[in-house]
């Protein structure tokens, strides 16, 4: 069964059935989001995104790049047609785009997918970007000229298997949460400050949607079905498509859309050196101390102070792993009283001291 989103904050190129069980595996557990400093987000151009337009998405592109994950790319298809089988009506259309038309290869080079220009696909709701291992040579002018056309032509956007990177680059994340998980995520977070880089399977953020690759293309899709198809179809499809249920209950695709717990996880995140306390959060958010425990019990199965130090320590170990700042001055940045603290703290989240994990000089 599939547990639906937590509410926290045509030209078809032909029915492509691709495997996508194979990528079970890539399930991984889900870690909290940290970023260093969350910029402003910024209002929404028009047209503007509404949950009436957000549920009208039924023609989708797929431009797939160069050495593009097939498996992702076979998943989110795989989720389409079989919501089309188990509707009424075939809702969903999708086309396989590339750049210019032709054949074009998978990272392991083994398959070969045709794929139309953005020309001859017919108006599109929603378009996703579907990536690789490699994550900046397929990136040029010309992909980011196309996706600006793209915005530009009123589709949502999305990136699948590191296709947010595309969207990065080309400054159309910007004021956006997204879903990227990378070990040379702080250059990018240096690179891109207006993008909140997240660390999750999958986030929908108004008109943008990013995700991993495997597993996290299926929950992104799913939330896409019940969105316009209702809860009961979404569970259905995810039965067919084999996704197993998640012993914890917590969905792996955060859709930001309740701004309450938005505002509090961005004034969390950009208040690690001089934590804020529940009230204080509480107030800021214009609600009851009880009713934000509530949330995040409900949404994330803890509490709000023990989701706050994951956070802080989730920056500690960053810091801790890729800078050369003393254990005193991460300590400090992270919002601990002293270095003994710190160190007593980070060894009972991860099991070793923080001076163990520091990388040879």
């Amino acid at each position: 069964m599939w547990n639906p989103p937590i509410w926290g904050p045509n030209h078809v190129s032909g029915t492509v059935r691709l495997p996508c069980r194979a990528a079970w595996h890539l399930l991984r557990e889900d870690v909290f989001a940290v970023t260093s400093v969350l910029p402003t987000i910024r209002p929404q151009q028009t047209p503007a995104w509404t949950p009436d337009r957000a549920s009208s998405i039924r023609q989708i592109g797929l431009l797939v790049l160069d050495n593009f994950s097939m498996v992702a790319l076979s998943c989110a298809i795989e989720v389409l047609r079989t919501a089309n089988r188990h509707s009424e009506t075939a809702d969903y259309a999708w086309s396989v785009l590339a750049l210019r038309r032709g054949a074009v290869r998978s990272v392991d080079g083994t398959a070969e997918i045709a794929a139309i220009g953005y020309d001859e696909a017919a108006p599109l709701d929603l378009v996703l970007v579907c990536g690789g291992t490699e994550i900046e040579a397929p990136v040029d002018d010309a992909l980011i000229g196309l996706l600006h056309r793209i915005a530009g032509d009123g589709a949502a956007l999305g990136g699948v298997c590191n296709g947010a990177y595309a969207l990065a680059k080309a400054g159309l994340l910007d004021g956006y949460r997204c879903a990227l998980q990378r070990p040379d995520l702080p250059r990018l977070r240096r690179e891109h400050p207006d993008v909140v880089f997240l660390e999750r399977l999958a986030v929908i953020d108004r008109d943008r949607m990013t995700c991993g690759g495997g597993i996290a293309t299926v929950d992104m899709m799913l939330s896409l079905v019940a969105r316009r198809l209702g809860r009961e179809l979404a569970n259905t499809v995810s039965k067919h498509v084999g996704l197993p249920h998640r012993a914890d209950g917590e969905h792996a695709c955060v859709e930001v859309e309740h701004q309450t717990l938005a505002t509090i996880i961005a004034l969390m995140q950009t208040n690690l050196e001089e934590p804020l306390s529940a009230q204080e959060l509480a107030s800021h958010a214009g609600i009851s101390l009880r009713h934000v425990q509530r949330m995040f019990q409900l949404t994330y199965g803890t509490t709000l102070s023990h989701y706050y130090l994951s956070l802080r320590l989730r920056r500690a170990r960053e810091m801790v792993t890729n800078s050369s700042l003393s254990l005193t001055e991460i300590a400090v940045a992270c919002g601990f009283a002293s270095p003994a603290h710190f160190s007593r703290t980070y060894k009972a989240q991860y099991g070793k001291a923080p001076s163990a994990e520091r990388p040879p000089k």
